[in-house]
């Protein structure tokens, strides 16, 4: 079973009925300011957080004095719109105390299905994880129309923590875990301690668990369960109303883990494996040697290029000979990758007449 300072990049997802107080519609600031307690003990600990919080529009019907009833979906919008800036200022208050930087990164699901919009997404992240930075995403909810009537900050916790090669996340919610049946219906459900296979028995028992303020059920955190233990991402459930939720799940709090059978590497490169390729790079002898021993591929290296792909594209690579090495996500489109095979990386922005990425398929973005 995974335990929480195992995770050496870890995701957490808070929902709605954490944050706000659901009889005055505020934000509920003691608990906050414990949750900034958890992240400074875990970030001491060596261990990146990144943050997927609800809440801006329970925070914002509160301040519009909306009723706590399923809304239309223009009040929605405008309760998310007001209650989203407030929730950033709030965050960046309580972890400011310890000197922690916030950013806010506003995401849909589709920013992470789409593989141009994924790659830019996962490098932000990635960069603002190696500078110290606390990330805070959130539901782009003015626009996402469906992610609204769903529900899915579950799901998009999910897909953020497979986007960064997260080693675990963790759903803190109103419920402690994953049960037989709805604790609140059926007195004799039992709690599931680890689940190492979402089986169609475990799918059937999924109920809606949902509370008033947040519209995510047990159904959508097991397709949560789903798309991150897929990733090679353990996932908890665990109960967060009470103060320092995260450090009360290291300290044996009640909980269901959802087991994940190969790390968060092995299964990324499954991933890209599994891609149709759109195109080929051909690689010099020297370009060849550096991706064997690890390294990225960059434009210097590169001597011919086959096919028509865009930024984000499965391509194929091989050596001189025509042999397939593997597969990677390109950052450039043919065309733009075209323009600067076999220059090097600092005459990039020269030859587009705009700044680009240094390397043409990052090391983590390919499969060997």
């Amino acid at each position: 079973m995974a335990t929480l300072t195992d995770a050496k990049r870890l995701v957490v997802k808070i929902g709605s009925a954490l944050l706000v107080d659901r009889a005055t519609g505020a934000l509920r600031e003691d608990w906050l300011r414990a949750l900034a307690l958890d992240v400074q003990w875990l970030k001491g600990q060596g261990t990146q957080v990144v943050l997927v919080s609800s809440g801006s529009i329970a925070l914002g019907r509160g301040v519009l004095g909306l009723p706590y009833t399923e809304l239309p979906l223009e009040q929605s919008q405008a309760a998310a719109a007001v209650g989203q800036i407030r929730l950033a200022r709030a965050y960046e208050d309580v972890m400011a105390v310890h000197g922690i930087t916030t950013a806010q990164v506003l995401m849909t699901l589709e920013d992470s299905r789409d593989r141009r919009r994924y790659l830019n997404s996962r490098a932000t992240l990635e960069t603002l994880l190696g500078l110290g930075a606390l990330p805070i995403v959130n539901e782009n909810d003015t626009v996402a129309t469906d992610e609204i009537r769903f529900g899915d900050n579950d799901r998009l916790a999910a897909q953020i923590a497979a986007t960064i090669g997260a080693d675990q996340l963790v759903l803190l919610s109103d419920v402690d875990g994953f049960y037989s049946a709805n604790p609140a219906d059926d007195p004799t459900a039992i709690r599931y301690d680890v689940i190492d296979e979402i089986t169609a028995e475990i799918e059937a028992q999924a109920g809606d668990a949902g509370s008033g303020l947040s519209k995510g059920g047990m159904k959508t955190k097991l397709m949560a369960a789903k798309t991150a233990t897929a990733a090679g991402c353990a996932m908890a459930i665990c109960h967060g109303f009470e103060p320092r939720p995260l450090h009360r799940l290291h300290t044996g709090a009640p909980v269901t883990w959802f087991s994940a059978t190969l790390d968060p590497q092995t299964a990324r490169k499954r991933w890209i494996a599994a891609m149709k390729p759109r195109g080929t790079l051909t690689l010099d002898a020297g370009a060849t040697r550096a991706l064997e021993n690890g390294n990225s591929l960059l434009p210097a290296g590169v001597t011919a290029v086959a096919g028509n792909f865009n930024r984000g594209d499965p391509v194929a690579i091989a050596d001189a000979s025509g042999h397939v090495l593997g597969l990677g996500l390109t950052r450039y489109t043919a065309e733009e990758t075209r323009t600067i095979q076999g220059h090097h990386s600092a005459h990039i922005e020269t030859l587009l007449g705009y700044p680009g990425r240094a390397a043409l398929v990052h090391r983590d973005d390919m499969a060997l």
